[in-house]
This record gives structure tokens, C-alpha cells and sequence, in this order.
């Protein structure tokens, strides 16, 4: 399949536009009205997932669950890869390379990304600027400035965007937060600690080499600075870089943000400390692979709650049952999985936690004597819940609205800006600024190393 190369940001937009006559440029009042459409529940709706290895695989399986889902488009810059997925995809669906180009197709009506983290805001906006709905993998931002772009298109052009934490559509995790919010589980709640201890193996160094056959390396690198091609810099282990990754605090670690957020039943922080290191290994790794982070909130009235984040990366422990559990210890006993995620809340009469590899159960203790408390475990279907959204346009029904995913991420973002400064961040939630520290604006704002044309977030989405 040729490449896209003749795509420009220009062309794209006058293509897509940023307005109502913009979109209609794409196919007239027929998109327009396909967009904003109430679907019933036998209309067709027609995906198209971006981004195709291991998440973007999941997407495929879960989207082939959900009744009258056509996977309609498959786009990714592996031509490898983008081969393999269609022959396991039922049905016969269009094959791209470029993003910019499945964009142009009024025919279908919502994008799935599940592209590395420094393209989801961008696609994302191109979406729905393209009168597209849009379900983007966790962590929706790259940086904290892209993610509030993301959130005006999603409102400025009325688009269905969910988050990818999925934990929120467990019907058990969902009543285990209630119980949170309410008092009624662990009484007043006041602190919340997440842990994301994954035993992470060094990745080594890498040499520079020839871009894979097949592979469109600068399509891949999109909106960062174009480097030479390594290994590490490349499948999975680009996490463990800045230019696109955000560490394993937005990799496995933003899912336990976002419920520790949740359930602490707060939005911004006011005050952010994150302090932490690259320990055993020499590789190439940028990011920590040890950070623990402390988020302070005010409420209006004038109490204050707090949040601590841990990540570890290698040899773990097991805090409040995370970790041991039901099948998840039977998995270690038979594969070494050694691994302990999920989040512990912290109250007057009592703690909760949620989550391991398990993320859809929950247990609590209570009282001084730690008496078992309530407890649950029921799975959750994010992609069903996106494609209802779709269909009945109700935005207040999405498990994961962006709006939210964008806060959680938020967190991750102001947290490794503060590692990476080495000091704390005073944060205004009004403003959604640090105060008084052009620095870490500056690094809120493009991850210290700016968009690669064309490939820009634009300043008005």
C-alpha cells in the first residue's frame, strides 16, 4: 500500500475543517446528520481502530462482541501488522497507513486509538473536528496542555469521547465508589494510595539501525522530534521515553490514578510532589522506574484530602491483599507474576482496596479489629458502553468521559513535571496553571520538546 507522504496539516484541515462548514466540506449534510444522529439499537455502527498491536488488539476483540458493530477501517504504520489484523478481522475492512486519509471517510462513524500515548490527543481532535466519536486509550494526553485541547473539541463538536480506564464500567468498582462517596462502607474518607509495583526487566541499550521493512518511521513518530530509529525507541519500549511515553505512572499506573482520584471524589490538586529515580538497571530507560508522588486537595469546605502514588518497577510486596487474591495468586503460583496494582482507601471506621490484576473486585475491613466488610467482583463492558453512547448521543452516560480522563491525566502529567524539576507544584484548578513557574508550564505545555509540523495540536481546535 503506497504511503501518504502528500498529506499536509493545510490539506487536512481544509479537508476536515475546524467548523460546521469544515465538516460539511467532508460530505455535506449527510456526515452532519449521520453525527448527531440517535442510532437504534439494529443500525450499524461502523469503527474504525487505530493502532494495532497489543491494545489495539483488544479493541478488535472487544469491539467484535458488541451487537451490530461493523470494525469497518483498520489503520495502522506497521504494513506487517495491518496485514495480519485484517485477516483476523471478519468482514472486509479498509487498510490505511495514514490517519489523515481514514478521516476523509464520512462513512464511518466513530475512531478507536490505541496508538503509542504522543498521538492520542491529536488523532483524537482530528476526530471529532472530522465529526467523528472517539474512544482513546489511556492516558488521553501526552501532555496536560493537549489534553484540554482535547476536551474543548470534544465539546465544541458535540462528539461522544470516552477514556480508556475501563475499570470505571465494573458495576462492582462503581458501587464500591458510591460507598466511598457516601460514608456508607469506611466513613469518612480521607486519604487514598495507589500502586502500580510491576516487575519491569531492564530494556538494555539499543543501537541505531534501519527502520523494519514495512514500518512508515516518520508517520510513527508524528507530532515528536524525528530521531533515529532503535529498538527502544520503538514497540512498547517507547513508553520508558519522554519525546513519547509517560512512564509506568501513564502506562499501567494512570488506570489506579484515575480510581484513586475517583473514589477520593476529587478533581484537580492543589499542591503535587513527586520525587524518585532510575535505580539497578544502565538502559535507556528516561523515565523513573521509582517515583512516589503526593497530591494534596482542598475542598470548598475547607478540609483537605490526599493521594499518594507509588510506583515501583522491580520486586514488589503485597499491601492490604493486592497482590495475593483468588486467581491472581494462582497465576503467580503457575507463571510468576509477580506483580501487585490497585488502590487502598484509607477512613474513619475503616480501609478499602480495590483491584490487582484483577481490577473488577473490591474487599474492605472495618473497625479496629479489621472485620471483613462489604466486598464485590463483576466485570465491566467499556466498548458496549461507548457504542451505547454512540447510538442514544448521551453524553452523561459514558463510564469514562473524557472530561474526567483528561483530569487523571492531569495528575500524571503534573507529577513527572515535578520529578523532572525536582521540586513541588502549586497548582491553581480555576486556572489550570502552576503558580508563578514558567518552567513547568512550559513542560505542561509541550513536554519540553514542542510539535513537529505537521503534525501540530492546533492552538484553536
Amino acid at each position: 500500500m503506497p504511503k501518504e507522504k502528500d498529506v499536509t496539516r493545510r490539506d487536512f484541515l481544509k479537508t476536515t475543517g475546524k467548523t460546521t462548514a469544515g465538516l460539511a466540506a467532508l460530505g455535506g449534510t449527510n456526515l452532519l446528520a449521520r453525527a448527531d444522529k440517535v442510532l437504534g439499537a439494529n443500525d450499524r455502527v461502523r469503527v474504525a481502530v487505530c493502532g494495532l498491536r497489543n491494545r489495539g488488539n483488544d479493541h478488535l476483540h472487544g469491539y467484535s462482541r458488541v451487537p451490530n458493530v461493523e470494525i469497518a477501517a483498520l489503520c495502522d504504520i506497521d504494513q506487517e501488522i495491518l496485514n495480519k489484523r485484517r485477516g483476523e478481522v471478519n468482514g472486509n475492512p479498509q487498510t490505511f497507513v495514514d490517519v489523515r486519509k481514514l478521516l476523509e471517510d464520512k462513512s464511518i462513524d466513530a475512531v478507536s486509538i490505541a496508538t503509542p500515548n504522543h498521538w492520542h490527543s491529536l488523532i483524537a481532535i482530528w476526530a471529532c473536528q472530522a465529526g467523528k466519536d472517539v474512544y482513546v486509550e489511556k492516558p488521553c494526553s501526552h501532555n496536560f496542555w493537549e489534553g484540554r485541547q482535547l476536551v474543548r473539541a470534544a465539546e465544541k463538536y458535540n462528539r461522544i469521547v470516552q477514556h480508556g480506564t475501563q475499570i470505571r464500567s465494573s458495576s462492582s468498582i462503581q458501587e464500591a465508589i458510591k460507598g466511598l462517596h457516601d460514608g456508607q462502607i469506611i466513613g469518612e474518607v480521607y486519604l487514598s494510595r495507589g500502586l502500580c509495583f510491576k516487575w519491569r526487566d531492564t530494556i538494555g541499550h539499543a543501537a541505531p539501525e534501519a527502520v523494519p521493512s514495512g514500518v512508515d518511521y516518520d508517520l510513527w513518530t508524528g507530532p515528536a522530534p524525528l530521531k533515529a530509529f532503535t529498538r527502544n525507541r520503538f514497540h512498547y519500549n517507547w513508553h520508558w521515553i519522554w519525546d513519547t511515553g509517560n512512564g509506568d505512572l501513564g502506562n499501567q499506573g494512570i488506570h489506579q490514578v484515575d480510581v484513586a482520584r475517583w473514589g477520593l471524589n476529587v478533581k484537580f490538586p492543589n499542591r503535587v510532589s513527586a520525587v524518585g529515580g532510575h535505580f539497578l538497571f544502565d538502559d535507556d530507560e528516561q523515565t523513573p522506574n521509582t517515583l512516589c508522588c503526593a497530591f494534596e486537595f482542598d475542598l470548598p469546605d475547607g478540609k483537605r484530602k490526599m493521594m499518594e502514588f507509588e510506583v515501583r518497577h522491580w520486586i514488589t510486596n503485597n499491601e492490604a491483599g493486592i497482590g495475593r487474591g483468588g486467581l491472581v495468586a494462582l497465576k503467580k503460583r503457575f507463571f510468576g507474576n509477580r506483580n501487585a496494582i490497585g488502590d487502598i482507601f484509607y477512613g474513619s471506621n475503616g480501609y478499602l482496596a480495590t483491584g490487582d490484576e484483577d481490577a473488577w473486585s473490591y474487599e474492605s475491613w472495618l473497625g479496629r479489629d479489621e472485620k471483613a466488610g462489604p466486598h464485590g467482583h463483576a466485570e465491566g463492558d467499556h466498548f458496549g458502553n461507548f457504542i451505547d453512547c454512540v447510538r442514544s448521543r448521551k453524553k452523561e452516560n459514558l463510564n469514562a468521559p473524557i472530561q474526567e480522563g483528561h483530569i487523571s491525566a492531569a495528575l500524571v502529567h503534573l507529577a513527572n513535571a515535578s520529578y523532572r524539576l525536582g521540586r513541588s507544584l502549586q497548582f491553581d484548578p480555576e486556572t489550570e496553571q502552576v503558580i508563578e513557574d514558567d518552567e513547568a508550564n512550559k513542560l505542561l505545555r509541550d513536554g519540553d520538546r514542542g510539535y513537529r509540523a505537521p503534525f501540530v495540536v492546533p492552538e484553536e481546535v
